[in-house]
């Protein structure tokens, strides 16, 4: 089980020589945090989670994470898990570190929360426009199980919603 201490992510990454992000810490988000995280979807998101619905995520006990380099909160992803699954209900870089592997390193540090508590599988719903996003979900290993019609919110219209699911295996350590 994580703990509310600092937690470093340390993941190799395939990236070119000359692009290596800086070390990250995965750590625990506080209330303090919120204004900062809705502040990061404002400007990621065309249509952001509010500071309420990430208060709420936190009152709620979901595990919400932050993944800070140099000091500073470059991204953070919110998961909840009950019984043997985890949802994934957001995970966002800010723009201007993203690129750098540091979406990776986030989705890897909560992969690996979900695996220590024992989870079987991880689900998460991601736009089809979004293709950075569903290109690095393959890649660690998630696969398209579904669609959500109209399930985002789209200008004057919705968009759908891929349902991706990974299988996680027991940790053999």
């Amino acid at each position: 089980m994580m703990h509310a201490t600092s937690v470093l992510v340390i993941v190799a990454l395939s990236m070119s020589a000359n692009i290596q992000p800086a070390l990250a810490r995965f750590e625990p988000m506080r209330m303090e945090d919120v204004d900062h995280v809705a502040m990061i979807e404002r400007v990621a998101y065309p249509f952001p989670w509010t500071a309420g619905i990430i208060r709420d995520c936190l009152r709620a006990g979901y595990d919400c994470w932050l993944l800070v380099a140099d000091g500073e909160r470059v991204g953070y992803g919110i998961v909840s898990i009950a019984a043997d699954e985890a949802h994934l209900l957001n995970i966002c870089i800010s723009p201007p570190h993203q690129g750098y592997g540091y979406g990776r390193q986030l989705l890897l540090g909560l992969v690996e929360l979900a695996r220590r508590r024992s989870v079987e599988r991880i689900y998460l719903e991601v736009r089809p426009s979004n293709g950075r996003a569903i290109t690095l979900y393959r890649t660690m290993g998630f696969l398209e199980v579904g669609r959500r019609p109209r399930y985002y919110p789209a200008g004057d219209d919705r968009e759908d919603a891929l349902v991706m699911t990974m299988e996680l295996q027991p940790d053999a350590g």
